[in-house]
């Protein structure tokens, strides 16, 4: 039987929402979350008749907050406020965003802080369970008073309104989702609305994704890195550990290790510190030295990025917010800030190691750098062109890279009659960061591409490998779907064949397992 997640008054771990948004873990709500939130909602329900306005409870919202609402007409608002919000435009966003969203505003709602009944609690986590994914646009949120149009389109869905993606990917009114799933639309009461719109849940489910992907993806830099060492016949000597340990910085340091594991016993390495092919160059290029550096510096920042995320995944956002012992307090936990530029310090690290891959790659090309391999790695070059133009659309990537490393979150524009003066800007972050991870998934493809290639013409081919262990295991991955070098065919295909293996982990698996094999 699968296990299921448990959402509860503590902070779920980065990979747990990973599993659930992503790869669809069901989850359950704990006993003691049920049990806060059935004691918050009854501090709201002492409030319903209060003639004292209480924001979000019997007033209206925004620059209207100062409009008291008679009591009749307070579920009304409620259901009013999520109508009027969601209103989303542009290209629908991605199923695990839209689920991420979800899932941290779900683990608000548990920590029994924003008064809401245990009933809208249990129906989104139904709704979850059932795969049933909100339609939403990709602009409509400011990164302010919450990611607010597109957790209007959640809450709308609840209701049984709009439109959702079913769990076979359909789009199908929510009405008739809910139903299949044997679930009743929820009819918001006080409070309610307020609190299901009001938190960074989608801009913190971007980070949470973004930096699972980068964690991957920094490896497979390291990986690249090695290969293009070894395909470029440069030295291993720069990745020594003393070497690295007079600048301790801890993801340097691992990166140096990854790239001198990878390259252990490369018979290409080491025919170039003996004999006739001794080693000459005083040292090998930044892009190839200074690689530890880089990407040791894109660790670090990723680091920093988890630290907010952590404290994030254990924070109660709304507003207003239900205390512990019964004050009911406006704040402004809503702002997007500390995510929003979290996300944009993302974006710049993104775009510096996609730029070393590429210079790597192009070194590769160069015949008065490539240190004796054809130019362009054509087959018979000017008949053939190789790897030219697989070069060009690096470069078309990393141009791209760069200008999604210019911050979103240093933009504001006031909205709500100026009300809401200040803004974050950090769902456009989220939203270009995850554009910027699936940039430097393709050219890291592009670069491991090249560097088969490269190797193939060196030694032969895989089968008479001059490769390290775990580089040879990478190229037989490679080879499983690439052929070897043969004149120009069509190039596409085999960029987007090798960019599912990096995606899927398939290369990292390879290397990673036969290292273990070479020291069993």
């Amino acid at each position: 039987m699968e296990q299921k997640i448990t959402v509860g008054t503590g902070p779920l771990a980065p990979e747990e929402v990973v599993a659930i948004a992503r790869n669809g873990a069901q989850l359950e709500l704990s006993a003691d979350s049920l049990k806060a939130m059935e004691d918050s909602r009854a501090t709201i329900d002492a409030l319903v008749n209060d003639d004292k306005p209480h924001y979000g409870v019997s007033t209206g919202f925004g620059a209207l907050a100062t409009k008291h609402i008679p009591v009749e007409l307070r579920s009304q608002l409620q259901r009013s406020l999520i109508r009027s919000h969601a209103a989303s435009s542009g290209a629908e966003v991605d199923r695990e965003v839209v689920r991420g969203l979800m899932l941290n505003r779900l683990s608000t709602m548990a920590t029994g802080r924003t008064g809401i009944r245990t009933l809208v609690a249990q129906t989104y986590a139904a709704m979850l369970n059932a795969g049933i994914t909100p339609v939403v646009g990709e602009y409509g949120s400011l990164g302010c008073s919450g990611d607010l149009a597109p957790l209007s389109h959640c809450a709308l869905a609840m209701m049984g309104e709009g439109e959702v993606r079913n769990s076979a990917g359909e789009l199908v009114p929510a009405a008739d989702a809910l139903a299949a799933a044997g679930l009743e639309p929820v009819e918001l009461r006080e409070k309610e609305g307020l609190a299901l719109i009001n938190g960074t849940d989608g801009m913190l489910g971007m980070l949470i994704l973004a930096s699972a992907d980068l964690h991957k993806l920094l490896r497979t830099a390291d990986l690249s890195a090695a290969m293009s060492v070894e395909g470029l016949l440069g030295t291993d000597a720069v990745f020594a550990q003393d070497i690295h340990a007079l600048r301790p910085h801890p993801g340097q340091i691992t990166s140096a290790a990854n790239i001198r594991n990878i390259l252990a016993g490369s018979p290409l390495i080491e025919a170039q510190k003996t004999g006739d092919h001794a080693f000459t160059r005083v040292q090998d290029a930044y892009s190839l030295r200074c690689a530890p550096q880089v990407h040791g510096a894109a660790r670090s920042t990723l680091a920093h990025v988890e630290s907010v995320a952590s404290i994030e995944l254990g924070s109660a956002i709304d507003n207003p917010v239900v205390m512990v012992d019964g004050r009911v307090e406006s704040n402004g936990n809503f702002h997007g800030a500390p995510v929003g530029y979290a996300l944009d310090f993302l974006a710049i690290a993104v775009a510096d190691v996609a730029s070393m891959s590429e210079r790597r790659t192009d070194r590769f090309l160069d015949h008065s750098r490539n240190h004796g391999l054809n130019a362009f790695l054509a087959d018979d070059p000017g008949v053939d062109s190789g790897h030219m133009i697989a070069q060009y659309t690096q470069a078309g990537i990393v141009s791209e890279l760069k200008r999604l490393a210019n911050p979103a979150s240093v933009d504001s524009i006031p909205s709500s009659a100026m009300q809401e003066d200040h803004v974050s800007m950090g769902w456009s972050a989220g939203l270009k960061l995850r554009k910027a991870i699936d940039g430097l998934t393709r050219v890291l493809a592009i670069e491991l591409l090249t560097n088969a290639r490269a190797l193939d013409m060196r030694d032969g081919g895989v089968e008479t490998s001059q490769s390290a262990v775990a580089i040879t295991a990478v190229r037989r991955e490679i080879r499983k779907v690439v052929e070897g070098p043969a004149t120009d065919r069509y190039l596409a295909p085999e960029i987007e064949a090798v960019r599912v293996l990096v995606d899927n982990g398939s290369l990292l698996t390879a290397a990673e397992s036969a290292l273990r094999s070479s020291v069993a």
